[in-house]
């Protein structure tokens, strides 16, 4: 069976496709390639994708319609992994049009694909905890209002939710979006703290730490996640619905305070950080914490990699890539 991933040169699309193409899945990969982060990180991603038996890839961006159909024409998809989107929380303040581009523009031309594409079993695509927006009521549940987005980035990813949930009334394509909760591991995104964070205490720069470090993330590392999505993906839809759409959590219901993330990083570098404490920053919020009990009944989905060890692999993947 071919699956589609889109933003196959990304950090979960990356892990998940190599996930796909170890059970022997055909794979078609798409990606735009921008420039948010180093191109240079992707390309080696799709580098390695590139020497496993059953991936192709094709350079596009899901905002162009014509072009995304030209990708996927005749290679015969029948699940969707939709995982392409302008990441990044305070990237979004200074460059909302990029957001509404990729998040909204490119979602409803999947939306679109979807629809039209014959013998489609599943479409998984990729939501986020900062739909959540400032909740102190922890821990987040599916069913909390999630109409109070304190970024933009999290308002597209909420507008996405609630577009898959027309289109599957209107047109009954089965659609599952994942609320994804501070996922970390080798091959990450740079703009992400483990990585900056990683990156300074090596270089015995001066970490910048908001908050005070008085912050909570349910961080969840890359392959329990890609576990949850390939199961779901690959199960499709296990509710009787009349309307074939649902959200769910997907993290690891265990959040960390980031000082005693800090801490655990330091451990494992063998460096002590240099830290400048800051106020929270804009479009930020104090606490993720994803209560994970339907993911877990309807699919089995349960994490079982802690912080220490996934940072373990992932200072150790680091020192690798760069050759320290």
């Amino acid at each position: 069976m071919t699956y589609l991933i889109t933003g196959a040169a990304g950090f979960i699309g990356f892990h998940t496709a190599k996930q796909l193409l170890a059970r022997g899945e055909r794979v078609l990969g798409i990606d735009n390639l921008n420039d948010y982060y180093p191109v240079d990180l992707k390309l080696a991603r799709l580098q390695h994708l590139a020497n496993e038996k059953g991936f192709e890839f094709v350079e596009c961006d899901i905002a162009e319609m014509e072009d995304l159909k030209a990708a996927v024409s005749g290679k015969g998809v029948k699940r969707i992994i939709h995982l392409a989107a302008q990441a990044g929380v305070r990237y979004s303040i200074d460059n909302p049009h990029a957001y509404v581009r990729s998040n909204l523009v490119g979602h409803v031309n999947m939306l679109e694909l979807a629809r039209h594409m014959d013998g489609l079993k599943h479409m998984a695509y990729a939501s986020s905890s900062s739909v959540y927006g400032g909740r102190t009521d922890l821990p987040f549940l599916e069913s909390d209002r999630a109409d109070t987005p304190v970024s933009l980035y999290a308002a597209t990813k909420k507008a996405d939710e609630l577009m898959s949930h027309t289109y599957a009334h209107l047109y009954r394509i089965p659609l599952t979006g994942l609320r994804f909760f501070t996922v970390y591991g080798p091959w990450g995104r740079p703009d992400m703290a483990y990585w900056s964070f990683t990156k300074k205490i090596l270089a015995g720069e001066t970490i910048q730490v908001f908050n005070h470090g008085d912050m909570l993330r349910d961080f969840t590392y890359v392959d329990d996640i890609v576990d949850g999505v390939i199961k779901i993906a690959s199960t499709g839809h296990v509710r009787d619905m009349e309307t074939p759409h649902t959200v769910y959590n997907i993290g690891n219901n265990n959040p960390e305070r980031l000082d005693d993330f800090i801490a655990i990083l330091e451990k494992v570098t063998g460096k002590r950080a240099n830290r400048e404490n800051l106020p929270m920053q804009p479009g930020d919020v104090p606490a993720t914490y994803a209560d994970i009990t339907a993911i877990h009944q309807d699919y089995g989905f349960e994490p079982k990699t802690g912080l220490q060890e996934g940072l373990t692999r992932f200072v150790g993947w680091y020192r690798q890539y760069f050759g320290q």
